[in-house]
């Protein structure tokens, strides 16, 4: 079966159960939790069939919707239901909450099954049913990922480690002066404080040194930021292409991935020296998704600086950004902005952003 050529991003505006603009829609807000994928759905006096039950119409339309929501998460763009069996259990009361559950069984290149379950608040079982799924189409969806102030929580040791290295030379070095150059390259942070007639090897001496102090102030006290873990789990179960691309030394890299278990979980690491200009040029991104084999348009960048929001912006690419170092003032650039990744699940990255 060829798939159908439509925007899917256009059409699901207007999908029966899970889009905010049908004025007739259920409305569902799906999330997942690493494993399966939730909804809540409360029925009211529109949605009954005789009496006050919901309509079954009703009742199969939830667990379809979530059970191709858990096939989303294990990155299939595109599908259509080939086969379900569902079984009624008991009457459905309108105005109490139900909460729809999914989540795949067997995942193959051609077919998707998938099982899902409504429930009453008391655990009590409406609906259960199988689901089987034709695949037409793997999401090209690829996550970009900054590591300083977005995986790692390293900004003190990178500040203590500037100011030491400027202190040598006499030179003050501020929170706020940092503040604003975090998460760009060395030698656009030295150029910024010193000035740019500074000889080159006095920069890469400053730049050795810096880093130098950074990875003995941070070994064995790097953590990940709440939620990081949980989300690239999800990620990288759902086989989504996944970039590391950071201001930083490669050193640096090896190092974080090293102390938070990561190594092997990025399909490419793109690293500060492998492009001309720092961000907020849109360089490093772009050169991420050469490595990647994808378009900025299927990209979607975590970033915590405002230099690096735009610098993603600037490459054509959709932005998360997370108040972790810089104000929710200063990251208005981006397309979404929260305040941890702890209330990012994959849906909302996938789908929201």
């Amino acid at each position: 079966m060829e798939p159908p050529k439509l925007d899917v991003e256009y059409t699901a505006r207007f999908c029966f159960a899970c889009s905010q603009e049908n004025p007739i829609g259920l409305k569902l807000k799906p999330v997942q939790d690493g494993e399966k994928v939730t909804a809540e759905f409360t029925a009211g006096k529109f949605h009954q069939g005789w009496g006050n039950a919901i309509h079954g119409g009703i009742l199969y339309t939830l667990l379809d919707e979530v059970t191709a929501y858990a096939m989303l998460c294990h990155g299939i763009e595109l599908g259509v239901t080939a086969k379900s069996e569902i079984r009624f259990k008991q009457l459905a009361p309108i105005n109490e909450p139900i909460q729809a559950s999914a989540w795949v069984t067997k995942l193959t290149k051609r077919l998707v099954e998938a099982k899902g379950l409504l429930s009453l608040k008391d655990n009590t079982v409406i609906v259960d049913g199988n689901f089987l799924f034709y695949v037409l189409r793997q999401s090209k969806k690829t996550i970009l990922w900054d590591m300083d102030g977005v995986i790692s929580d390293s900004y003190s040791f990178h500040f203590a480690a500037w100011q030491e290295t400027f202190a040598k030379r006499g030179i003050e070095f501020a929170r706020e002066d940092f503040s604003r150059l975090f998460g760009t390259r060395n030698d656009f942070i030295i150029s910024s404080v010193v000035g740019k007639g500074l000889p080159q090897r006095d920069v890469k001496f400053m730049v050795q040194e810096k880093e130098e102090t950074f990875r003995r102030k941070a070994t064995g006290h790097i953590k990940p930021f709440p939620g990081v873990l949980r989300l690239l789990g999800a990620l990288k179960k759902g086989n989504f292409r996944l970039g590391l691309v950071s201001s930083a030394p490669r050193e640096n890299i090896d190092l974080v991935l090293s102390e938070l278990d990561l190594a092997g979980v990025f399909n490419c690491i793109v690293f500060g020296q492998e492009v001309s200009e720092s961000k907020p040029s849109p360089d490093i991104y772009l050169l991420a998704t050469d490595k990647l084999q994808a378009t900025p348009t299927d990209c979607v960048v975590i970033e915590d600086s405002p230099l690096g929001v735009r610098a993603a912006k600037t490459a054509g690419m959709k932005c998360l950004a997370i108040t972790n170092t810089h104000r929710r003032e200063d990251l208005e650039e981006a397309d979404t902005v929260v305040d941890s990744l702890e209330n990012v699940d994959l849906i909302t990255l996938l789908m929201r952003i």
